[in-house]
């Protein structure tokens, strides 16, 4: 039998993670909150949440050495997946009432507020998947929930690029389309809540963490599935 995947849920202050830790360990993973930089870089899979404002969640990051730690993680191919406002710090860049902050730059982009007569952007959306998604396989036509008041409203990535496999974009669209996922080698993000999302989020989850190896660095450090996370 093949062993679960290990997964760190990145512990940095974040609110409502533990519904992401549930849900991960539902579709199949073992689990662990954590920000110790030994753990982050073991696990085979990192998970990055986010709620609230982007310049609060990149304050949260820094105090926990997160964005040397992701680029670390990326540049040797190791997963890593952002969730909300985890989305959102992989862009270049966020303005939130006419503040700008500095984002992880892992795409060029701005995060701003939505092109719609209602914001928050609150409740069950459709999303359009690129052909051939990994995270969207099989669940191409579900809807997926959504809370936010900004997103990222243009894709700036130079797709011309020779010799390059061009990130796959999901968009979703709340008053004007704006980017609801990306998967880009190692880095994948949903501006959606998989964790929120019911059978449609667990699957989201289970697609993702089949494309994590099984290394067995986490081996002794982290509980099986389902048996729960220590408060």
């Amino acid at each position: 039998m093949t062993e679960a995947s290990s997964v760190v849920v990145l512990d940095y202050g974040a609110g409502n993670v533990r519904s992401a830790v549930r849900a991960l360990e539902e579709a199949g993973a073992r689990v662990v909150l954590s920000a110790d930089p030994r753990d982050v870089m073991d696990a085979d899979g990192l998970v990055v949440p986010g709620v609230g404002a982007f310049a609060a969640v990149m304050e949260g990051l820094r105090a926990v050495d997160a964005p040397r730690l992701i680029d670390r993680r990326l540049s040797g191919g190791r997963p890593v997946l952002g969730i909300c406002v985890g989305l959102q710090v992989m862009f270049d860049r966020g303005v939130e009432h006419g503040h700008e902050s500095e984002g992880l730059a892992q795409w060029p982009g701005t995060v701003e507020r939505l092109d719609a007569p209602v914001v928050p952007h609150m409740g069950w959306n459709e999303v359009r998947p690129p052909e051939g998604s990994v995270l969207f396989r099989g669940i191409e036509d579900e809807r997926f929930y959504f809370v936010h008041s900004y997103g990222v409203r243009e894709w700036e990535f130079d797709q011309s690029i020779e010799h390059m496999v061009p990130p796959g974009v999901t968009w979703s669209e709340h008053g004007a389309p704006f980017v609801a996922a990306v998967e880009n080698g190692p880095l994948s993000a949903t501006q959606f809540h998989p964790e929120k999302s019911s059978a449609a989020g667990i699957a989201l989850l289970r697609n993702w963490l089949s494309t994590l190896p099984r290394t067995g660095r986490m081996a002794g450090r982290i509980p099986a599935p389902g048996s729960g996370v220590p408060a």
